[in-house]
C-alpha cells in the first residue's frame, strides 16, 4: 500500500458532517478512520441496509465504497486549482453475505494523477471476513 498525498486532514468530525442530509447519513454511515494509507468507515447491516431476505444489500455496499472513494479522492486535490471529483466507474465484487453488526469499508489508493483517480474499498465484517472489494475510478474536476 502507497502512503497517500492527503491534500488536507480534516478532523473525523468534520468528515462526519459532510454526510449529513445525504444517502450516506441516512444508511448511518460513519467516517471512522483517516491514516497515511486509508480512509474508513462503518455502516450497519440493519433494515436501512438489507435487501428482503435480510442479506446485507449489494447496493448498500456499493454506496459505501463509493461514499469512501468520493471523499478520500476530494481530500487529495489541490483545491485551489481543481474543483472537484466525479465518480465516473464503480465496479463491486460481493464475496460473503453478512446479516447483522456493521461492516467496515477501507479505501486505499491505486493511482492518484492529475485527471483521474483510481481507488480500492475492502469491506469487511466484524470479525474481518471479506464482504465485498469494489473498485472506483473518479475523475478531476
Amino acid at each position: 500500500m502507497q502512503a497517500i498525498p492527503w491534500n488536507t486532514r480534516p478532523p473525523l468530525d468534520a468528515l462526519n458532517e459532510m454526510l449529513k442530509n445525504t444517502l450516506s447519513e441516512q444508511l448511518d454511515m460513519r467516517i471512522t478512520a483517516l491514516t497515511d494509507l486509508s480512509l474508513e468507515a462503518t455502516m450497519p447491516v440493519d433494515h436501512r441496509t438489507v435487501q428482503p431476505m435480510g442479506l446485507l444489500h449489494g447496493g448498500a455496499s456499493a454506496a459505501l465504497a463509493e461514499t469512501l472513494g468520493s471523499i478520500a479522492a476530494y481530500l487529495c486535490i489541490d483545491r485551489q486549482t481543481q474543483k472537484g471529483i466525479a465518480g465516473v466507474e464503480l465496479s463491486v465484487s460481493h464475496l460473503r453475505a453478512a446479516t447483522e453488526g456493521r461492516v467496515t469499508g477501507v479505501a486505499t489508493a491505486i493511482k492518484l494523477g492529475r485527471r483521474t483517480q483510481v481507488w480500492n474499498i475492502r469491506i469487511h465484517d466484524e470479525k474481518d471476513r471479506d464482504i465485498a472489494v469494489a473498485r472506483l475510478t473518479t475523475m478531476v474536476i
